[in-house]
């Protein structure tokens, strides 16, 4: 797969994002990624970020300010 921003080959990879919900700030860690190897441009797969609307809905409904979720223990 070629990067859409740069055009450079990408790998699969790990990385870790950070989601402002607003009244929440959500740290997700080890989210399964392809990744640019000259820009780091990170794409996610369809699948994967519909796991991670399923973890940022789940946060929502937390009371807490920070939270830090790895998405590998979160994923099923």
């Amino acid at each position: 797969m070629k990067c859409m921003k740069c055009g450079a080959e990408v790998v699969e990879d790990f990385t870790t994002d950070i989601f402002d919900l607003g009244e929440c700030v959500l740290v997700i860690k080890n989210i399964p990624c392809h990744k640019c190897s000259e820009c780091t441009e990170v794409i996610y797969t369809g699948k994967v970020i519909r796991t991670i609307e399923k973890i940022i809905e789940r946060t929502k409904q937390s009371i807490t300010e920070i939270a830090v979720v790895d998405f590998s223990k979160n994923a099923a």
